[in-house]
């Protein structure tokens, strides 16, 4: 088992590198929220001249081949924009971009912090862009909206959509230049009532269809429209069920439709099973059946194509006018000018109507195609990783179709059938009909713990916090995304494979690095990457290193499929060389100790694509499946698990927008503003299921609900906080200033026990631990710190600054000194997650301007995996032969917990 470095240096590997580190406090003092003078790893700031109070903009992944739209944010400095700005946008050319822009968030004074921003997919492809204060250039073509009784009409300039208001039909039809290329675009379930047949081998499905419930334009345009349509899946006998949300996006000029489909699970448990859910749609045919085509996108460039009545390979040869046009997809010579012995033969070359591109696992798909219902299925090819995009159409029309994360998402699949008709039925399975029904019940039968005792028992030998009938996937979610391109004809094989691309990384619009960190948005918590020394180069090279390693192995462990991908495992077990995906609570991180942040702060002071789309994946995961929408536990998240709903531990500290916020503001996506929206009232929610109720020591429920000041009410506050910068006040900013004042105003402030008493009608805090003195080593590692870093920076409250400051000098602080502090007390919260909590002394310096704790900040950050017998050597040991399914690389020392706090940790301390 050979290892294999993936570093020059190990971390920390000498008595005299890390006397080197220790020097980082008089280097850096000073430099809190700002760059130092190494060399960047950030890209290159674009030679472009940028007019007073602008911004220059660049595409994540690069200029894009082409764009069907793109919508993205813009952070300004307090003060500098009023809430109504108007915007220009222009190429670095200087030549004018049409732009819509709406306001995302504010400062509290009233001042524009958030600007969200759209252009059209006939804005072209600069690579450069440059956003000012100004009026926007004219759309060549804008987006219209009009409204009637039971429909609502879009018209692109390009393509026009009329959506339904009520009824089953959600798109009723898609035209492009006169012509109908789609029609009857609608949502479709298959529920099986059982996972095996029963005893005489009986399996019972049944279909349901979406039904719209209601409709809202959420934009009109000139550059951007968006209609929202929610209801529930029903049956003939009027069952509903399955909610669920569609957004449907225009932009100005464009062909394309994209479509977010957002559905709840809430089956009854044991009786309901999904065995496939999908939109499907129908693509009306005019051409011949040899000048019809269909198209799936492999993997890469790869593009399998054919006509539906295929002229190639026939005993006679209808010549190369013909046979070069068809494989092409152009339209063949009119049948008169075919030869006659191919000619008069053409109804015995067989039609095939029906195709399936069926992709059932992460490292295979498969095409299959018959002639028609009754008849046989063919192989037709198959691959490794589809790209989730297919056509049907022919010369005078046809529709791309398309799911993006297509095999990440697994198992999935693309049909088309009655492609020999005169219209085709499409349908995009977000779950497969091929593969096993989807089945979320409860992953063991609570051996045995039926009582408190027991549950703590089952706590302490595989971490898991069972409780029963709390491991319900009852209220969660998922996301997917869905393109349809209404093309004038059967695209080129270079273009449709450019399609393709643009499904998978549909192109972005970003600011550069410095913009976050000179607008002063998300904190002071970050900096830009610096190597100016040994010590910060080093630290750099970790960072680097740990994403590096982390992004491998989402490939190599397969964390993908329908309920996991985006996630990342919580704990490694090396005696299998696994991580730990079948061990209570060492299974799905499920946010614990916050990866999403290190993940948004490494991509903020980076602004790294890859970074970027790894937080996007996890951002999509854990707002849909980590949450529960609807139910009992409505509002709040589940703890890492065997499954990402097993824990019983519902607690807002894993649905707290605190994970959410960055990609909001960063791409003004309305699903992650929904769930941020629906987590508001999350505070309400503890009265009824108690967020400490195992923990031992417990006070008397003398309140409504008991809470920690850390975990929950940090949570709330970031919740509140958000709320407060998209509208600008209301009753949840003053429900977050009632509660900082009386966090103030605690003898001990933020020591005064991490459970308070709490009225959630209030907002107040009660003291119920008296002159005692408590924290948890957990209180500060899921967003406070940030949380209260964002809220001292905002909010002028002396005594919440003070109570906060002392909490954060003395958690790593001795026991003499924190019983000097403290009224002869010891906080009791160990000395567990030192590296961690390194952050919060750098932070105390940094606001005390204190050169001896920024030192001890940075003894702490070195000496706290010294002190727990870790060996950071950044390299990995391949692991192969019969030791495992598959070659891997590991490095034991690293778990998901160590490497988030680390990782914050690291940012944090050469920020501060």
């Amino acid at each position: 088992m050979p290892s294999h470095p993936l570093s020059r240096r190990d971390f920390v590997k000498s008595t005299a590198f890390a006397a080197a580190a220790l020097q980082l406090p008089a280097t850096m003092r000073g430099q809190a929220g700002g760059g130092g003078s190494g060399v960047s790893t950030t890209p290159a700031q674009p030679a472009v001249e940028v007019p007073p109070g602008g911004v220059a903009l660049r595409w994540l992944e690069g200029r894009p081949a082409l764009t069907t739209g793109a919508t993205w944010g813009v952070p300004w400095p307090r003060g500098a924009m009023r809430p109504d700005q108007s915007f220009a946008l222009s190429t670095a050319e200087g030549a004018g971009v049409a732009v819509q822009s709406w306001p995302l968030g504010y400062w509290p004074d009233g001042s524009l912090k958030w600007s969200a921003h759209a252009i059209g997919a006939d804005a072209g492809r600069a690579e450069t862009l440059v956003l000012a204060p100004g009026t926007s250039a004219a759309p060549a073509a804008a987006v219209s909206v009009r409204e009637s009784g039971d429909a609502i009409e879009i018209d692109t300039g390009v393509v026009r959509c009329v959506v339904a208001r009520t009824g089953r039909a959600l798109i009723r039809s898609l035209v492009r230049d006169g012509r109908e290329i789609a029609r009857d675009g609608r949502l479709v379930c298959l529920r099986q009532d059982r996972v095996e047949p029963d005893a005489d081998g009986v399996v019972r499905q049944e279909p349901f269809t979406g039904e719209i419930e209601a409709v809202e334009v959420e934009q009109r345009g000139p550059i951007r429209a968006v209609v929202k349509l929610t209801g529930r899946h029903a049956n003939e006998a009027g069952r509903a069920w399955l909610p669920f949300t569609i957004r449907l996006y225009f932009y100005a000029g464009g062909e394309a439709v994209r479509m977010t489909h957002t559905f709840l699970y809430d089956g009854v448990d044991g009786q309901d099973f999904i065995r496939g859910l999908g939109v499907r749609f129908a693509v009306p045919l005019r051409d011949a059946p040899h000048d019809r085509h269909v198209r799936f996108a492999g993997e890469g460039p790869g593009v399998w194509g054919e006509g539906v009545r295929n002229l190639t390979g026939l005993r006679r040869d209808p010549g190369e006018a013909v046979t070069s046009a068809q494989v092409a997809g152009r339209a063949c010579p009119p049948i008169a000018e075919f030869p006659e012995n191919v000619r008069k033969r053409l109804e015995l070359i067989p039609v095939w109507g029906d195709y399936t591109l069926a992709q059932l696992s992460a490292d295979g798909f498969q095409i299959r195609k018959r002639t028609k219902p009754g008849h046989g299925w063919i192989d037709a090819d198959g691959g490794r990783r589809a790209a989730g995009l297919g056509y049907i159409g022919g010369a005078t029309g046809g529709v791309a179709f398309g799911l993006r994360n297509f095999w990440q998402l697994h198992p999935t699949q693309l049909d088309i059938r009655g492609a020999n008709t005169e219209a085709a039925e499409v349908t995009v399975w977000l779950w497969s009909p091929d593969a096993p029904a989807m089945d979320i019940r409860f992953y063991h039968d609570g051996m045995g713990m039926d009582t408190h005792a027991g549950e703590l028992e089952g706590l302490e030998i595989t971490y898991e916090d069972y409780e029963k009938g709390w491991g319900s996937p009852y209220g969660v979610g998922r996301s997917s995304e869905l393109t349809l391109w209404a093309l004038a004809a059967t695209p080129p094989r270079e273009r449709f494979a450019a399609l393709a691309d643009a499904l998978r990384t549909p192109p972005q619009p970003a600011c550069l690095p410095p913009r976050f960190t000179e607008a002063k948005v998300f904190g002071p918590l970050w900096s830009l990457p610096d190597r100016s020394t040994p010590a910060k180069a080093a630290i750099e090279d970790r960072l680097d290193w740990q994403f590096a390693f982390y992004k491998g192995q989402v490939e190599q462990r397969r964390w993908y499929g329908f309920w996991n991908y985006g996630d990342v495992m919580h704990t490694y077990d090396a005696d299998r060389h696994v991580w730990r995906y079948d061990v209570g609570g060492f299974a799905w991180d499920n946010s614990e100790l916050s990866p999403d942040l290190w993940l948004w702060y490494s991509f903020l002071r980076t602004g790294r694509a890859d970074i970027f789309r790894f937080g996007e994946a996890m951002v999509r995961h854990t707002t849909d499946v980590d949450v529960h929408h609807i139910g009992r536990f409505a509002g709040l998240g589940s703890r890492h698990n065997v499954q990402h709903w097993g824990c019983s531990a519902k607690q807002v500290r894993i649905s707290t927008s605190a994970y959410r916020r960055f990609y909001y503001f960063l791409t003004a996506d309305e699903r992650v503003g929904d769930v941020m929206r629906e987590t508001l009232d999350a505070d309400h929610k503890t009265a009824d299921v108690d967020p400490v109720r195992k923990l031992p020591g417990q006070v008397p429920k003398d309140y409504p609900a008991r809470v920690s000041v850390g975990t929950d009410w940090c949570s709330f506050a970031i919740n509140w906080l958000t709320e407060w910068e998209r509208t600008g006040g209301g009753k949840y900013r003053d429900k977050l200033l009632i509660g900082m004042k009386d966090i103030g105003a605690a003898r001990y402030g933020f020591f005064s026990g991490d459970r308070f008493g709490y009225d959630p009608e209030t907002g107040h805090l009660y003291n119920v631990l008296g002159d005692k003195v408590h924290a948890s080593h957990l209180s500060a590692v899921f967003g406070a710190l940030e949380t209260c870093a964002e809220l001292i920076q905002l909010v002028d409250d002396p005594a919440f600054e003070r109570a906060w400051l002392q909490y954060c000098e003395l958690y790593n602080a001795t026991e003499a000194e924190q019983r000097k502090a403290l009224g002869g007390q010891r906080h009791g919260g160990g000395d567990v997650l030192r590296t961690g909590h390194s952050r919060l002394t750098a932070y105390a310096a940094w606001r005390k301007r204190d050169p001896a704790l920024a030192a001890r900040a940075w003894t702490e950050f070195y000496q706290g995996e010294a002190r727990r017998g870790r060996q950071p050597a950044l390299e990995l040991r391949r692991i192969e032969g019969p030791a495992v399914l598959n070659p891997v690389d590991e490095a034991r020392w690293v778990s998901t917990n160590g490497a988030a706090q680390w990782g914050l940790a690291a940012i944090q301390n050469l920020a501060l």
